[in-house]
């Protein structure tokens, strides 16, 4: 897993729901390429077709409230979002995306530091963000070695199916 990632953000406001982020009347779909296709379609219509692989999304204050349902993280991941940066995050969402290796930076007043098309580059491990395009480096919350370690195996059950296979070898 790569710890420096670069992509050009996309920003929003505070409390980007989880229906922002995959509109429940999309739940019946289930391949991971069909539910990418409308991701963040509620906040932005048009974030699949500007975005790129690898790109940033940027929130404020309790990103991905709402329901529990993990589609939310799946529509990123599978999109191909590198990293959600946010001033908050809710519990659930944020327990969500670690459990499914999408990383999740907190960072103090990021939404109002960086605009969309900035291209940042994260360092996960340092816990900062340096937006390339104004120069400037914003501090965020390093990322723990317990939840690197979830990331770095592709999230909670790849890990936990390695850690068994350990045990019972």
């Amino acid at each position: 897993m790569n710890k420096i990632l670069t992509g050009k953000a996309f920003v929003y406001g505070n409390n980007i729901d989880t229906d922002q982020i995959y509109p429940g009347r999309y739940l019946e779909l289930v391949k991971p390429e069909d539910i990418a296709r409308h991701c963040l379609e509620g906040a932005d219509p048009t974030f699949v077709e500007n975005m790129s692989p690898g790109d940033i999304v940027v929130g404020g204050t309790n990103f991905g409230c709402g329901s529990s349902r993990e589609h939310a993280v799946i529509t990123l991941k599978t999109a191909g979002v590198s990293v959600v940066l946010a001033e908050s995050f809710a519990r659930i969402f944020f327990r969500n995306a670690i459990n499914l290796a999408l990383p999740l930076m907190v960072c103090p007043g990021i939404s109002k530091k960086v605009k969309t098309g900035d291209i940042l580059e994260v360092n996960l491990e340092e816990g900062l963000v340096l937006n390339k395009t104004t120069g400037e480096t914003i501090v965020g919350e390093k990322i723990s070695e317990y939840v690197m370690n979830i990331l770095e195996s592709g999230g909670i059950k790849p890990l936990f199916k390695k850690k068994t296979q350990e045990i019972y070898r």
